[in-house]
């Protein structure tokens, strides 16, 4: 399995005056990549390739020795593949008739990932192996940076990355061959509900509250937003109110992430199949505004559901509870969750009148009376465990 490991680093202030510049010579190179790509075929329809560029840089390096040139060739590379990505998934879209969405030049703020493809090319993880403490990462052009390594590495180290977060760098590492860490099996499965009021609800009738991370920074948010307002740009004391902004919103992504964490690790322990709805988020949260022409109705009540749904971090859950999942050797099913809330769980009549509030249930076939949620999560149950037996016999 690949796993990835990520690690605040601990960077003296030369250090991480370094990183900076490293991250704003690939945020150039990357707008300079751009703009050659546009120009060119703006003026003389040719279509620039990764490759012509990749091999542009060796030049580039050679008369910039003491900007370009201080950094890694391969991480380098690796910004060009990014664009390159980039205008590989603007083609797609094209020719999937969806948003185009042209590749943008990065600003300040907007380019925050510096990436080695492979260790040992202009980096090296635990540089000093024999340090009987602490770990350090070796980037070059930058030096040993020390590394607050709070759980041990599985696997080999493949690529490594640095993030910038706010005031804090990262150190990602992506890894092969992880070594999967089997559960014993348990014999159990459960049906998950997504909700807003409860972010899980189980198919046993278990409710795993939503904390509301979001809400409850609401006021802080609001108050550090008004006061950037009030700021000038450009001025120091806006990026200072820029960077308080961007820590109260970094604390709330990392108390998402580590209830999501929590919540999907207590299922995974008690259930060898899972099955929960297949959710399309991106769809569900689309802004219900319409177009000039045409308004959209009940346009501030939607937006309310959508922050609701966003803050309750169900993508965030789901892809967590997949990797734990597929490292414990648990079976994780997907269902289609259309009329999963409608259906009796008991007969199986379907009607929107069956769910009379957002959590009572009554069937008006055969009366049967459930907690709406739970009612959806023995559906979603039923038909997880029809989609395995049927792929059983096929």
């Amino acid at each position: 399995m690949r796993r990835s490991f990520k690690f605040l680093l601990r960077p003296t202030a030369k250090q991480a005056a370094a990183l900076a510049a490293c991250l704003e010579d690939h945020r150039v190179l990357y707008n300079a990549a751009l703009e050659h790509r546009r120009t060119a075929y703006g003026k003389a329809g040719v279509a620039v390739r990764y490759g012509d560029q990749s091999a542009d840089l060796k030049h580039i390096r050679a008369d910039d020795a003491g900007g370009q040139g201080r950094w890694s060739f391969s991480s380098q590379q690796a910004t060009l593949r990014r664009l390159d990505k980039a205008f590989a998934a603007f083609f797609t879209r094209v020719r999937e008739g969806r948003t185009p969405g042209f590749p943008r030049f990065k600003g300040r703020g907007w380019f925050d990932t510096v990436t080695w493809p492979k260790d040992g090319d202009g980096c090296r993880w635990d540089c000093q192996p024999d340090h009987p403490t602490v770990t350090f990462v070796r980037l070059q052009g930058i030096g040993h940076v020390r590394v607050h390594r709070h759980r041990p590495v599985r696997g080999r180290v493949k690529t490594i990355s640095v993030k910038r977060e706010g005031n804090r760098w990262y150190v990602i590492l992506s890894c092969d061959d992880v070594p999967a860490e089997p559960l014993p099996q348990t014999g159990a499965a459960v049906g998950l509900d997504m909700g807003v009021a409860s972010l899980v609800t189980t198919s046993e009738g278990d409710h795993l509250d939503n904390p509301r991370h979001l809400a409850a920074s609401a006021g802080r948010l609001a108050a550090a937003q008004r006061a950037l307002a009030r700021k000038k740009r450009g001025s120091r004391r806006r990026r200072k109110a820029v960077a308080r902004v961007a820590a109260l919103h970094a604390r709330v992504r990392r108390q998402r992430l580590d209830g999501a964490h929590k919540a999907a690790l207590a299922l995974v322990r008690a259930y060898g199949v899972i099955v929960h709805e297949d959710l399309r988020i991106a769809n569900m949260t689309r802004s219900a505004s319409g177009t000039i022409e045409q308004s959209g109705r009940n346009v501030a009540a939607k937006s309310g559901l959508n922050r609701s749904i966003l803050d309750a971090g169900w993508g965030v859950f789901l892809r967590v509870l997949a990797y734990k999942a597929e490292s414990a050797g648990r079976e994780l099913i997907a269902v289609n969750p259309a009329n999963t809330s409608r259906t009796c769980s008991r007969c199986g009549h379907c009607a929107k009148d069956n769910r009379l509030t957002q959590a009572r249930f009554r069937c008006q076939a055969c009366g049967h009376e459930a907690h709406a949620d739970v009612n959806a999560a023995k559906n979603i149950l039923r038909a997880g465990l029809a989609l395995r037996d049927a792929a059983e016999a096929a």
